[in-house]
């Protein structure tokens, strides 16, 4: 199986049109850069079910691309959201919608996916509201995450500005009815959430408060989910000394681990999973090598990881060592100007 990585980046400063493909080489763990495609100021980039299609988060909306055979990419369509810029985006498990989330505009976009795989009409927008806390930049909405549920009967939203994660019933019909709210401590900043497979846990991640939350899912017998808190996990060491935020949550590809990256710290912190519980116990926060990691990808063959380095325009590559708990530097540094995201798409025959 052959692999390419699409990185999405700023345009407005330094020199990336938009997406960096590059083929990943599975026996050094390193990616090497194939072409560019112009897209303007591409924050974020999902990839259809049977991955067939490319969508990224642009400026003026969300772009359709095929992935040819070769991982190639050819655009199809620009769709406009009516709205600002998102920063974030999930894809329906039918394949037949898409939501997208916007910090700027604190709205959520919905949006129907054609049976020729492009991003159609949209089909609900929220504006949320609501007043966080008193901090400059926690006072209103902040939209920065979606998630569909594993059965696609339930959309999550989560809110920093208010620190909510807003759940939402979803329709077949592409429309949206607010069902419960998980509320995070004041000034925590909720910024991402994941399931594992089954999802009978939830993640959180709080930006401000440099931590993961851990939740027990149950389900009612009509189906409807609830959730308990059952550990509050520190992303970074009693000790730092560097204000920090948290940016990137991701699973190994088998899920028996969890990693963190921060930003301010520049560091990664990785998790082994309890199978049974869900709950994390921590096993090294280290270095990555670059500044502002704002994502962090954990490659196919589980052995190694790829950090995006927003300001200092690079990406670092590292072995990951279980039975060590650490990561160690695989070759220099490869130039990448604002990187924002990084998604690896198998591609071609088994």
């Amino acid at each position: 199986m052959k692999y390419a990585a699409y990185v999405g980046s700023f345009t407005f400063q330094g020199k990336s049109k938009g997406i960096t493909i590059y083929d990943v080489d599975n026996e050094t763990g390193r990616f090497v850069k194939r072409s560019e495609v112009e897209q303007d100021n591409c924050t974020y980039l999902c990839v259809s079910p049977d991955r067939k299609h490319l969508y990224a988060v642009v400026d003026e909306g969300v772009t359709t691309f095929a992935i040819l055979p070769d991982g190639n990419l050819e655009q199809m369509k620009l769709t406009k959201i009516r709205g600002m810029r998102g920063c974030f985006m999930d894809v329906h498990p039918s394949g037949r919608f898409i939501a997208v989330a916007g910090y700027h505009d604190g709205k959520m976009t919905v949006l129907k996916v054609r049976e020729d795989g492009v991003v159609g009409e949209i089909t609900d927008e929220v504006y949320d509201k609501g007043i966080g806390s008193v901090a400059e930049r926690n006072f209103r909405p902040h939209i920065c995450c979606t998630l569909f549920s594993e059965d696609g009967k339930y959309l999550y939203m989560v809110d920093s500005g208010i620190d909510q994660v807003r759940i939402y019933a979803f329709s077949k019909s592409g429309r949206v009815e607010l069902k419960d709210i998980i509320h995070s401590e004041l000034g925590a900043g909720p910024h991402r959430v994941l399931f594992p497979k089954g999802e009978k846990h939830l993640y959180i991640l709080h930006e401000l408060k440099n931590t993961i939350s851990v939740y027990d899912r149950t389900v009612n017998e009509k189906g409807v989910p609830s959730f308990e808190k059952v550990q509050e996990i520190a992303t970074l060491k009693p000790d730092y000394t560097v204000a920090s935020a948290a940016c990137s949550l991701t699973f190994s590809p088998k899920q028996h681990h969890l990693y963190c990256s921060n930003a301010g710290e520049n560091s990664i912190a990785f998790y082994d999973i309890d199978a049974k519980t869900g709950q994390l116990t921590l096993k090294n926060i280290l270095p990555i090598s670059g500044d502002y990691p704002i994502d962090i990808e954990i490659l196919p063959d589980e052995k190694h990881l790829v950090s995006l380095n927003q300001d200092s325009n690079s990406l670092t590559f590292f072995t990951i060592d279980y039975h060590a708990s650490t990561i160690v530097m695989n070759g220099l540094p490869i130039p990448c100007d604002r990187p924002n995201d990084c998604i690896i798409v198998p591609y071609g025959e088994e």
